[in-house]
């Protein structure tokens, strides 16, 4: 073999060794890359759970109807039991009615602050593949609603979980208020508005109330 054809040889192998070189760089670097990203999510996404707050206290400043639409989105991407999504949203913006509400309801008296409330029912007539209606709406309902207080709070807005369902004496005023048929049950009513103040989230992480693998 002559000079020429080594040196050839030398410098290709140096080609496809540098050529590796960065081949393993580069993925090193998405994989790091990927890895701070995935981080970075998961720290604005545990960051806004844990910002949450119960939000009792509103300006005047509206809500619009993009907000809503944004935090009803929000509401119906949550888990439901064999995907029934037995949930329906009545939104109410006027003033009358909003008052009203706040007068009859022991819990809800924010109502006279807050722009416009999202009221969170139970549909008893879908039914599943077998004809039977969901056993679960409540707990889907209120994944809906968490996400709704999730999404509001990432918003800027403020919102506060009031509970109805299964107080009779709340159910019959609300259904009464709305004009909600039989099969449609109210879980909550949730007063929405920008925050008056500065309110803080609790800490309510304790230790003691996990336990690993067996009690």
């Amino acid at each position: 073999m002559n000079r020429y054809k080594i040196v050839c040889l030398v410098l290709s192998v140096a080609l496809l060794a540098s050529l590796a070189r960065l081949a393993v760089t580069a993925n090193g670097e998405k994989a790091c890359c990927g890895k701070h990203s995935a981080e970075a999510k998961s720290s604005v996404v545990l960051q806004n759970i844990l910002n949450r707050k119960s939000v009792r206290s509103f300006t005047d400043r509206p809500v619009s109807r993009e907000q809503l639409d944004t935090l009803l989105r929000a509401a119906m991407a949550a888990p439901t039991g064999r995907d029934m999504r037995p949930w329906k949203f009545v939104v109410v913006q006027g003033r009358a009615e909003m008052d009203s509400l706040a007068q009859r309801l022991p819990y809800a008296k924010m109502l006279t602050e807050a722009t416009a409330a999202v009221i969170v029912c139970g549909d008893l007539s879908v039914l599943s593949k077998e004809g039977k209606p969901s056993t679960n709406w409540t707990f889907d309902c209120s994944a809906a609603t968490e996400n709704l207080l999730l999404m509001a709070e990432a918003m800027g807005l403020g919102a506060v979980w009031t509970g109805v369902h299964p107080y009779e004496d709340r159910l019959s005023v609300v259904k009464a208020a709305l004009g909600l048929p039989e099969h449609i049950v109210p879980l909550n009513v949730v007063p929405i508005g920008y925050p008056k103040g500065t309110p803080q989230p609790k800490d309510k992480f304790d230790a003691a109330n996990i336990h690993y693998n067996r009690w």
